[in-house]
């Protein structure tokens, strides 16, 4: 009976230490998508943007709350490659619909023609003011939590600007020198400045 009492016990233990290591080693992804997904972002708003990410089973929600204006996603662990990004919040809802349109599976053109219908009928709303998006990616990127950056990765900035044109930004509709800003989707909702550091 005592030494069935201690196979309990044993179990019991180990049970109880296994959902430990579960929780230690979610808490340590967790942090680690919030630091490799901050890395988007200029340094000084690092620490207050709210942080989009994966838990344990793969589902995509809130990892940390914010206190600032930047809205930061962690990479997807299902695509290949490295890619976080961080934008204003008033681009959330115009992001947000392209996650959940993502989610049904549809197509980027889908995602394109729909948005662009919700846009044009009024129901989805994008900014009247300049906003930004910070791109962190490339396909042999990686998190080196150690030295805390990212590897293999390059930046590029967005800046959305609905309905800008040459004629409103100055701007040319395709890049003319390396790094140098150009302007997408002129005359678009979606119109945004494009910057490509070298």
């Amino acid at each position: 009976m005592k030494q069935f009492k201690g196979v309990l016990l044993i179990s019991a233990f180990v049970l109880l230490a296994g959902s430990d290591v579960a929780a230690q080693s979610h808490d340590a992804s967790r942090d680690i998508q919030i630091r490799a997904s901050v890395m988007a972002a200029p340094p000084e708003l690092r620490d207050g943007a709210t942080v989009l990410g994966y838990d344990s089973d793969g589902m995509f929600g809130s990892l940390r709350k914010g206190e600032n204006h930047l809205i930061c996603v962690a990479d997807d662990p299902s695509m290949e490659g490295f890619s976080v990004a961080c934008y204003h919040s008033d681009l959330d809802p115009y992001m947000r619909r392209g996650r959940a349109l993502r989610a049904e599976g549809r197509s980027p053109e889908e995602i394109l023609a729909t948005r662009n219908a919700e846009v044009e009928a009024g129901i989805l709303t994008m900014p009247v003011h300049p906003t930004t998006l910070y791109v962190l990616s490339g396909k042999e990127g990686r998190y080196n939590a150690v030295a805390d950056s990212v590897e293999g990765a390059k930046v590029r900035f967005v800046i959305y600007v609905p309905y800008a044109t040459p004629e409103s930004t100055g701007l040319p509709v395709s890049p003319t020198a390396p790094g140098e800003p150009w302007l997408m989707d002129p005359g678009t909702h979606r119109a945004h400045v494009m910057i490509i550091p070298p």
